[in-house]
């Protein structure tokens, strides 16, 4: 697909980290109603792992020299999916969003190659308010994957903490203790297990991936009668909005049901209103076959907008 007429596309750098900032902020304030990324989101992700600015991104201008539109490829640990985001400032440059799709596909295609596969699979985002983005992928062949939901709630009215049910504690992780750490990421691991989409990630990558953190307080392990049984892992994405995150919540199979994920929530919901945070939010995968929305909606949380992931499968180059 071609540009318009006095348009052009460019590989960014780090200089354009401003200029891409204003791009994601107008495309967020669209879909989401508010900015959600900040100038360090947008340089992390032209300088993380398994990604090249020179090969991966590109940049769409406009006939006055003005950036506004972003494309990149997201893959932090360097297997399974790839993830395509393509950013533009939907009222100037709706236009440029299929032809920087069709050079990310083809980017996507090299990579296979480059890795040795023979297909990798794609997958985009799309926001309640982006129908025009959603017709852009099914144009090109993408189906609807699965639908997350966002759930929130306030921390004004949060009740006194709840003891844990009988034999059930809860404690912040030992972050300074790499055995407990390698048991927090075993407890990830084997509870999302039964996920239809999970892709195992060795400690070595997982931890590589935290690298150094400073909100270690907000993590959380359960133990059942002595046995670490669940854990809770939260994240900073929210801070902007003043809340608290849940990034992941696993309890072992043998566990559930037993009250420990609700332990650990309520533990990382008190944490983050001692911090003065104003609320508490998670994304919930609808695929996910333990069903967690009872339990979710039972600590005060509701839905407050929902993402569908669209894929495609993509050949390899040469193939």
């Amino acid at each position: 697909m071609t540009l318009p007429a006095g348009w052009t596309t460019r590989r960014p750098t780090l200089d354009d980290v401003p200029a891409i900032l204003a791009v994601v902020h107008a495309a967020d304030t669209f879909a989401l109603g508010y900015p959600d990324f900040d100038a360090e989101d947008v340089a992390e992700s032209l300088t993380g792992p398994f990604f090249d600015p020179a090969r991966d991104s590109w940049l769409a201008v406009d006939p006055e020299d003005t950036v506004v539109g972003w494309a990149t490829v997201d893959n932090p640990t360097g297997v399974g999916r790839e993830f395509v985001e393509v950013y533009v400032d939907p009222e100037r440059a709706a236009a440029v969003r299929a032809p920087l799709l069709a050079r990310q596909l083809d980017r996507v295609a090299e990579r296979a190659a480059e890795r040795g596969l023979p297909a990798l699979t794609v997958r985009c985002a799309v926001f309640a308010p982006e129908r025009d983005w959603e017709r852009d992928l099914r144009a090109v062949g993408f189906t609807l994957a699965k639908r997350y939901v966002r759930m929130r709630r306030p921390l004004a009215d949060l009740p006194a903490e709840p003891s844990p049910p009988p034999g059930v504690t809860v404690r912040p992780v030992r972050a300074d203790d790499e055995a407990e750490l390698r048991e927090f990421h075993r407890i990830q691991d084997t509870a999302f297990r039964d996920m239809p989409d999970h892709e195992p990630l060795s400690y070595e990558r997982w931890r590589a991936r935290i690298g150094d953190l400073t909100a270690w307080d907000e993590w959380f392990v359960a133990e059942v009668d002595g046995v670490v049984a669940g854990a809770l892992q939260s994240s900073d994405q929210a801070l902007d909005q003043q809340e608290g995150f849940v990034r992941s919540l696993a309890v072992l199979p043998a566990y559930r049901r037993r009250g420990v994920g609700a332990a650990l929530l309520r533990r990382a919901f008190a944490r983050y209103a001692e911090k003065g945070r104003q609320a508490a939010g998670l994304g919930l995968d609808l695929t996910n076959p333990t069903a967690p929305l009872s339990l979710y909606r039972a600590v005060g949380l509701r839905e407050t907008r929902w993402t569908d992931m669209y894929q495609l499968l993509v050949p390899a180059a040469g193939v």
